[in-house]
């Protein structure tokens, strides 16, 4: 029997837990705000993770590991930095639990086990990482450093959802030192530009490419670049950030280096990540009331067999075919899977893969055979047809391809229909609480207007859009000179 979900129309929030939880990418856990990815879930985050650390290599980035504690002396070295983050830390005080004398089987924290020092568990490894640095860099010659790390982070939520926000996740995060402040935004700039080219032909999620404004820039940055895409409800979601951290975190610690004419300065940076949180979005952005549409380049299971037979002699005869189309779709490189079970019947096994969104799934029974057929059923669209065995390996192959270009082509469509100009406050208004979107509208560059709109709309500058044009107008808030529209939108 199918999985019920809610639908989208009925209440969108509750359909995206039931897609996670039913679709079975993660699961609530005993540790409040956190939760457990499950086996398909990871398995997506595994080729979202080797698609992105490919691209980061391709780009002259190695991989390293540092410390999941933060020394509170070091977390505070960079003031913005710590100030950004520190309504969001976990600290750790002791080290060691003892028996407790008053409650038999109970633990309590032992007082004489105080650290000296207490440690932040990672929020972010700027510190942590520039304290390092410190050691690794004294010329020129040691520069660039171009590190990455995948880790786990901390940020104490306290409304949490599923992949979306919550008090662990898991992330990479890149940090670089520079000899020239050029070639630190140079960096932050491509970094930038692998995030969108993943978002886009690995996910199939188009986005915008921008500047932050002051408040919405990272703690402890000069300009925070983001990439920002749609979700199906109207609300945007920041799918990645890089940074250009100037010399902040250098002069914090000190980080300075000798320069060809035997000058010393201090080092530039950037820092640049992207979270699970891209699971949360690839779900809003493809997935139907049906369950999971996910884009073929990163789905766990591209293409699902299921037999339709009655008895063990129909089964061996398609069992001979089939695992030949196995071996043929494994060696061009197809994640394929056979489902031969048969503790559920086909109609059940077409509704779950339909629910976790395998993009292409084959029936084949005995009148198949004989007909030398298949019947393939895209997930994108729902077509069916039936399909010759000659050539199939080809014909899916080019399938799948064909499936990623129309999910990207359907997202981008919806995205581009949901950026709607504003010219007045009324209008502004009006856009986010029918249409939502992108609203594309004046401002007059003050933290304070931003800050008075986020206050009576809920919605915040989501970026300056990089190829903005240009051109004169005035404040939908204030009626002061503006000279460009940003971004506003409603977000996660």
């Amino acid at each position: 029997m199918a999985k019920e979900l809610t639908t989208r129309a009925d209440d969108y929030s509750q359909w995206y837990n039931d897609l996670i939880l039913k679709g079975e990418l993660a699961d609530y856990s005993a540790v409040r705000g956190c939760m457990v990815i499950k086996p398909y879930g990871y398995a997506l985050w595994e080729n979202m993770q080797a698609a992105l650390d490919k691209m980061f290599k391709d780009t002259g980035h190695q991989n390293a590991y540092f410390p999941l504690f933060v020394p509170k002396s070091l977390f505070e070295a960079e003031e913005k930095n710590a100030e950004g983050f520190a309504k969001e830390c976990a600290i750790v005080t002791h080290y060691r639990l003892k028996t407790d004398p008053d409650h038999k089987g109970k633990l309590m924290v032992d007082p004489e086990a105080k650290l000296e020092e207490e440690l932040i568990v990672r929020p972010t490894s700027e510190a942590i990482i520039w304290n390092t640095y410190k050691t690794w860099i004294q010329s020129y010659r040691d520069l660039p450093i171009l590190v990455n790390q995948w880790a786990n982070v901390v940020r104490w939520e306290m409304r949490t959802r599923l992949f979306l926000r919550t008090a662990e996740f898991l992330w990479q995060e890149g940090h670089t030192a520079h000899a020239t402040k050029e070639e630190a935004i140079a960096e932050a700039e491509q970094m930038l530009n692998v995030y969108a080219d993943f978002a886009e032909n690995w996910m199939a999620v188009p986005v915008i490419k921008g500047v932050k404004s002051a408040n919405e820039r990272f703690a402890g940055a000069e300009d925070t670049y983001c990439i920002e895409a749609l979700m199906q409800d109207g609300k945007a979601l920041q799918a990645g950030t890089s940074h250009f951290l100037g010399q902040n975190f250098a002069k914090a610690f000190d980080v300075k280096f000798s320069d060809k004419n035997n000058k010393l300065d201090y080092v530039w940076a950037t820092s640049w990540g992207v979270s699970t949180r891209l699971i949360g979005g690839l779900v809003m952005t493809h997935s139907d009331d049906q369950g999971l549409v996910l884009p073929p380049r990163i789905a766990p299971i591209q293409v699902v067999i299921v037999p339709i037979f009655k008895g063990e002699d129909q089964k061996a005869l398609l069992d001979e075919k089939v695992h030949a189309l196995v071996a043929s779709f494994k060696a061009a490189g197809i994640r394929v899977k056979y489902d031969d079970s048969d503790n559920q019947r086909p109609g059940w096994k077409f509704a779950e893969y339909e629910l976790k969104g395998v993009p292409v799934r084959i029936a084949v029974g005995p009148r198949d055979l004989e007909n030398n057929q298949v019947e393939i059923a895209r997930r994108d669209t729902k077509e069916k047809s039936s399909v010759s065995m000659d050539g199939l390996t080809e014909t899916v192959s080019n399938l799948l391809s064909e499936i990623q270009s129309n999910l990207l082509n359907r997202a981008t469509q919806y995205r581009n229909e949901h950026i709607t100009k504003a010219d007045t406050w009324d209008e502004f208004v009006h856009i986010l609480d029918t249409k939502a979107g992108f609203v594309a509208a004046h401002w007059d560059g003050t933290p304070e207007t931003e800050e008075k709109i986020k206050e009576l709309t809920k919605a915040t500058i989501r970026c300056i859009p990089l190829d903005n044009v240009l051109e004169a107008g005035k404040c939908i808030l204030t009626g002061n000179p503006s000279t460009q529209r940003v971004l506003f939108a409603r977000a996660y």
